[in-house]
C-alpha cells in the first residue's frame, strides 16, 4: 500500500514538472446500497424468541413483587407454547412437505429451526434454574411452600391419599400398552405419565409400559388444609400425587418408574377459503382437530430414562432436536392458578383505580362527546366510558342503530351484554365478529350464537381478510337529524385486558369520522367497490401506502424530519426499506417495538439515525401510534394495525388521525416512553438487546409508573 502511494506521488510530480494539462474527473459515487440485501433484516422467528427472553428476564427483576416475577416466568412458558404451536409448527410443515419459504433475511427454515432449538434449550434450562434456585426460595421466605413428596409428614400423606382416592382415582384412566391398547392419542399440552411396570395383570398381559393421562378437570395445584401445616401457604402438585400413588392404579403389579411428560401439537387452524361455504360450520369442524395436530415438541422430566424418551419420540414422530428435559413440572403454565389459591396482596402489584374525568363520571357520554372528543389511555384511564357509551345507547330511545366489531371479547362481557340489551330493545344492532381470532374461535362462535338469539345481525367479515379493526358506531336522532358517535381503539373490546394492556380509545361525534366508520362497516357487511374515506386510513386499501408516503415526506425533510412509531411488531419489508431510505437522508427515527422487529438499527450508511427500543413492564404494551413531525406541523395516528405484512395487507384495520391537544398528548406519552431507562431494552444491529439503565446521577424513569401516577386515583 505504501509503495502504491509513493508511485502515485511520483507520477503526480512528473506531471506537474512537464506542465502537461491534468484531466479533471468527477468523483465516483459509491454504488447504491441494496436495501433488499438479506443481511439488513433480522429473522422474524428469532426476533419473536428474543421478546420471550425479555419476558423471562422480568423474573429476575427485583423491583417487581415476587409473585409477579413468578407470573412473568409462567408467561414465558405460555408464550413459548404458542410459539411452538404456531410458528415452529409452520416451519416443520414447510420442511415436511418441501415447501420451504424464506423471508427477507433469506434464512432457510432448516437453519431457523436449528437456532430456535439452541435458543429454546438454553433458556428453558435457565427458566427452571430461576424457578428452583431463586423464585421458590424467595417464596419460602414469604411462607409460601411447594411441598415435594419427600417433605410430606404422615398426617399430610394421609390427607393426600384420601384426596387421591376420592378426587383422582374415580376420574383417571390408566392405559396399559399392548396390541389391543395401542399408544393413546394424547391431547395437546396435556399432562401425562409414562409408567414402567413389572408383573402380569389379571388377563395375563405383560407389556411393561402404561400411560396415565392426568384428568384435565382436576387442578394442577392443590392447597393443603391449614390445620395440617405449620402456617403459611402449603401447596402440592397434582403430578406429585399421581406419582406417589401410581401403584394404586395397577393393583398387583410393581411400578418401576413413573415419569411426567407433555406433548405440544400444531394448533393452527387451516382450511381452503375457496371451499368454505359456511365459515362458522367450517371452524366448528376444525376446532376439535386442533387438540390432535402433529406433534412439534416433547417435554419430559429430566430423570426419565433415555430408552423411554426414545420410545416417546418414536410414537410422536419427533427427533432429539424437539426434546426438552426439564427439572420440574412440565406444565408450568397451569401454575398460574396460584393467583386464586394464595391471597397475598403484599406480594403482588400495588392495586390502583384507573382515572376518569369528572365530566365522564357526572354526565351522559353523548352530552360530553357533543362538546369535545375524548382520548383515553388504558389501563391508566378507565375503560368504563367505552362500556357506558354502549350501555347508554342500548337504553336511549333516540338511538336507532349500533354497529360493532368484535375480535377478542368474551361471551359474557359488559360489551356483549349491552349489545344483547340493545337488540332486545328493538335497536338495529349489527356485529362483525372475527371468528378466526386465534385461540378465541370457540368463544367467538358462542358469542355469535348469543347475539343472534337476541336479534342482532351477525356477520363474519371477509373470509380472506381478518377483521382486526376496533370500531363502534352509534346512530342517534337529535333535533330532527341523525348524528353518528364513533369509538375507535388500538385494542380489543375486553374489560379484562383493558386492565392489563396499554391501549388508546378515541371517542368522537366528528361527522367525517362517523361517515368513514359507516363506510367501512358497509364494506364489511355488504359488497361493492372501495369507498373513499375522508379522514381514516384503512387496510388493506390505503393504510400501507399512506404510511410509506408519510415516511418518504419526512425523508425529504432530511435532518429536519422526525418519525416516531410505537407498535407491537415491525416486519413488513416495504415499510422497513422506506425507513432505511429516510435514515440515509438523515431523518431522526425512533421506534418503540414491543416484540418482533426485522429492522436492524445502527447500520453505517443505512440506519444510523434509527433507534429501536422495547418496553416490558407491569402492563403489556399494546398501543399502535404513528408520529410524523412534518417540520412543525405533525401528523399523528393511532391504529389497530402493527407494521406487519398481515396487518397492512391481509387484514381489515383502521388508522385514525388525532389533532390539536389530543395529538400533543400522544406526543407527550411517546416522549415519556423514549425517556424510560428502567424497563426499556435497546435493540442493536446484531439483533441482541440490552436493558437501558440510568446514567450516574440520572433519575430513574419508568413510563408505565409515571402514567399510572398521573392518571390513577
Amino acid at each position: 500500500m505504501v509503495e502504491q502511494v509513493a508511485e502515485q506521488s511520483e507520477a503526480s510530480i512528473a506531471l506537474v514538472e512537464s506542465r502537461a494539462p491534468i484531466a479533471v474527473t468527477e468523483p465516483v459515487e459509491a454504488p447504491p446500497v441494496n436495501l433488499k440485501a438479506p443481511e439488513l433484516y433480522i429473522n422474524r422467528e428469532l426476533s419473536h424468541l428474543q421478546f420471550n427472553v425479555r419476558v423471562l428476564e422480568q423474573a429476575l427483576d427485583e423491583s417487581h413483587p415476587v409473585l409477579e416475577r413468578l407470573m412473568f416466568l409462567l408467561i414465558f412458558s405460555s408464550n413459548l407454547d404458542e410459539f411452538f404451536e404456531i410458528r415452529v409448527a409452520e416451519l416443520m410443515r414447510q420442511l415436511k412437505y418441501s415447501r420451504e419459504t424464506v423471508g427477507p433475511d433469506a434464512l432457510h427454515p432448516q437453519v431457523v429451526m436449528k437456532r430456535i432449538g439452541e435458543i429454546c434449550s438454553a433458556h428453558v434450562e435457565r427458566q427452571y434454574k430461576i424457578l428452583n434456585d431463586i423464585i421458590f426460595p424467595e417464596l419460602e421466605k414469604e411462607d409460601i411452600h411447594f411441598l415435594r413428596r419427600r417433605d410430606w409428614d404422615d398426617e399430610q400423606r394421609e390427607w393426600i391419599k384420601v384426596y387421591f382416592e376420592e378426587k383422582v382415582l374415580p376420574v383417571v384412566s390408566p392405559i396399559g400398552l399392548d396390541p389391543s391398547h395401542p399408544f393413546p392419542r394424547l391431547v395437546n399440552k396435556s399432562l401425562n405419565f409414562i409408567v414402567e411396570l413389572d408383573g402380569k395383570d389379571a388377563f395375563g398381559r405383560e407389556s411393561g409400559l402404561a400411560i396415565i393421562p392426568a384428568p384435565r378437570s382436576l387442578p394442577r395445584l392443590i392447597r393443603l388444609p391449614d390445620n395440617l401445616c405449620d402456617g403459611g401457604e402449603n401447596l402440592i402438585f397434582l403430578s406429585s400425587i399421581i406419582h406417589e400413588f401410581a401403584a394404586e392404579l395397577f393393583p398387583g403389579m410393581t411400578v418401576e418408574g413413573c415419569y411426567q411428560f407433555r406433548i405440544t401439537r400444531n394448533a393452527d387452524l387451516t382450511f381452503d377459503s375457496e371451499e368454505v361455504e359456511d365459515l362458522a360450520r367450517t371452524l366448528r369442524g376444525e376446532l376439535h382437530s386442533r387438540k390432535f395436530g402433529d406433534a412439534v415438541r416433547l417435554e419430559v422430566d429430566q430423570r426419565t430414562p433415555e430408552a423411554l424418551i426414545s420410545f416417546l419420540l418414536q410414537e410422536f414422530s419427533l427427533d432429539e432436536a424437539h426434546t426438552y428435559r426439564v427439572d420440574g413440572p412440565v406444565n408450568l403454565t397451569r401454575m398460574m392458578a396460584l393467583r386464586d389459591l394464595v391471597d397475598r396482596k403484599e406480594l403482588r402489584w400495588k392495586p390502583y383505580t384507573p382515572g376518569m374525568s369528572k365530566k365522564l363520571k357526572q354526565g351522559g357520554v353523548f352530552e360530553v362527546l357533543r362538546i369535545r372528543d375524548q382520548l383515553l389511555h388504558h389501563p391508566f384511564q378507565s375503560f368504563a366510558p367505552v362500556v357506558d357509551l354502549l350501555r347508554q345507547a342500548a337504553k336511549d330511545p333516540k338511538v336507532l342503530a349500533i354497529k360493532q366489531t368484535l375480535y377478542r371479547t368474551g361471551v359474557n362481557s359488559d360489551i356483549v351484554n349491552a349489545l344483547v340489551d340493545a337488540a332486545r330493545s328493538g335497536k338495529e344492532v349489527t356485529v362483525v365478529i372475527e371468528l378466526r381470532a386465534r385461540f378465541d374461535e370457540e368463544s367467538n362462535l358462542q358469542l355469535a350464537g348469543r347475539l343472534q338469539e337476541a336479534g342482532a345481525l351477525v356477520v363474519y367479515g371477509v373470509v380472506d381478510f381478518k377483521t382486526h379493526a376496533k370500531m363502534m358506531l352509534v346512530v342517534r336522532r337529535e333535533e330532527g337529524k341523525l348524528v353518528r358517535y364513533s369509538h375507535l381503539g388500538t385494542g380489543n373490546y375486553h374489560s379484562g385486558t383493558a386492565r392489563l394492556y396499554t391501549d388508546y380509545s378515541y371517542m368522537t361525534s366528528d361527522e367525517d369520522v362517523g361517515e368513514d366508520v359507516h363506510k367501512i362497516f358497509q364494506q364489511l357487511t355488504g359488497m361493492g367497490k372501495i369507498l373513499r374515506l375522508k379522514k381514516l386510513q384503512n387496510a388493506p386499501f390505503t393504510l400501507h401506502s399512506r404510511m410509506i408516503e408519510l415516511i418518504n415526506r419526512e425523508a425529504k425533510h432530511g435532518k429536519d424530519g422526525h418519525i416516531i412509531v410505537k407498535v407491537n411488531g415491525l416486519t413488513e419489508p416495504q415499510l422497513i426499506r422506506a425507513l432505511y431510505r429516510a435514515s440515509q437522508a438523515g431523518t431522526k427515527i425512533e421506534l418503540i417495538v414491543r416484540g418482533m422487529c426485522r429492522l436492524r438499527p445502527g447500520l453505517e450508511g443505512i440506519s444510523e439515525t434509527i433507534t429501536v427500543r422495547s418496553i416490558i413492564g407491569r402492563f403489556l404494551e399494546h398501543t399502535r401510534v404513528y408520529y410524523f413531525g412534518n417540520k412543525g406541523e405533525p401528523e399523528v395516528f393511532c391504529s389497530s394495525a402493527d407494521w406487519m405484512e398481515r396487518n397492512m395487507l391481509n387484514r381489515v384495520e383502521t388508522g385514525f388521525p388525532l389533532y390539536g391537544k389530543l395529538a400533543a398528548r400522544i406526543k407527550q406519552d411517546l416522549d415519556l416512553y423514549l425517556a424510560d431507562n428502567s424497563h426499556s431494552w435497546e435493540l442493536h444491529s446484531d439483533g441482541s438487546y440490552t436493558l437501558n439503565q440510568p446514567a450516574k446521577g440520572e433519575a430513574l424513569i419508568s413510563a408505565q409508573d409515571a402514567l399510572l401516577s398521573s392518571f390513577a386515583s
